[in-house]
């Protein structure tokens, strides 16, 4: 006679689990880069006042393609110095460097300097943000910001003003899909959906994100509609699970 073992009841409760995905698109509101202004004198003073003006001369040069002066942001202004031999002719290429500010390259502490060398010039530069309220005219403000004898430092940055809407505009889009992808599933099986029992943000990218993911896996992300230059991508992606009736 064999041993009778309990019994296990399992239950299980119909439903469905789907992937909702969404993108939206909205036109950039806002652009921004960093740019970087240098000049160099024999003292401090003068090189700190040189790169005022040219500081100066750049924000007047963008002014008429709507660049405030509120609109320049210093982020980092630095004053250093490099020394040479005394007797070092300037006319044969760059002069060796003893460390910025007169510090030793490697850090051991600070140190007099000898006798034998001697200051040869100080450089102050200065980095600042530039925010640009008419992101149709960014390519516009670069070049003259280049032509005025800034460097541009860093890529170039678009975004909307409100960046937490769109990013909610696209959750919820995804939501509305995951939904309508669960009740096409459920009239395929004869059964209505019911309420959700979970549903979780999967993915929420922006900024030409998405129309990266679709290069690398086309098949995963599909075509979707085709963006319209200048505009910025809010891709959402979410799973949820819906009981069914």
């Amino acid at each position: 006679m064999m041993a009778q073992y309990g019994s296990r009841v399992q239950t299980q409760t119909d439903g469905v689990m789907v992937i909702g995905e969404a993108v939206w698109r909205v036109p950039p509101e806002r652009a921004e880069f960093l740019i970087e202004i240098t000049a160099s004198a024999l003292t401090a003073a003068q090189a700190l006042h040189d790169n005022q003006l040219k500081s100066a001369q750049v924000a007047q040069a963008v002014a008429p393609l709507g660049v405030q002066q509120a609109d320049l942001q210093t982020i980092s202004l630095n004053v250093y110095n490099l020394y040479r031999p005394v007797g070092a002719l300037a006319g044969y290429g760059g002069l060796p460097t003893i460390g910025a500010g007169g510090f030793p390259a490697y850090g051991a502490g600070a140190a007099p300097v000898p006798a034998e060398i001697q200051s040869a010039a100080y450089h102050a530069r200065n980095i600042l943000r530039v925010n640009v309220r008419d992101p149709r005219r960014l390519g516009e403000i670069v070049d003259v910001v280049a032509r005025a004898g800034a460097v541009i430092a860093g890529s170039l940055s678009i975004g909307v003003s409100d960046e937490a809407s769109a990013r909610r505009h696209a959750l919820e889009a995804a939501g509305k899909d995951a939904r309508s992808k669960a009740e096409a599933l459920a009239v395929s099986t004869g059964k209505q959906v019911d309420h959700a029992v979970a549903i979780a943000e999967d993915i929420v990218a922006s900024n030409g994100v998405y129309a990266a993911l679709r290069s690398v896996v086309p098949f995963a992300f599909g075509a979707g509609t085709p963006e319209v230059a200048g505009e910025l991508e809010y891709y959402a992606r979410v799973s949820a699970s819906f009981r069914l009736k």
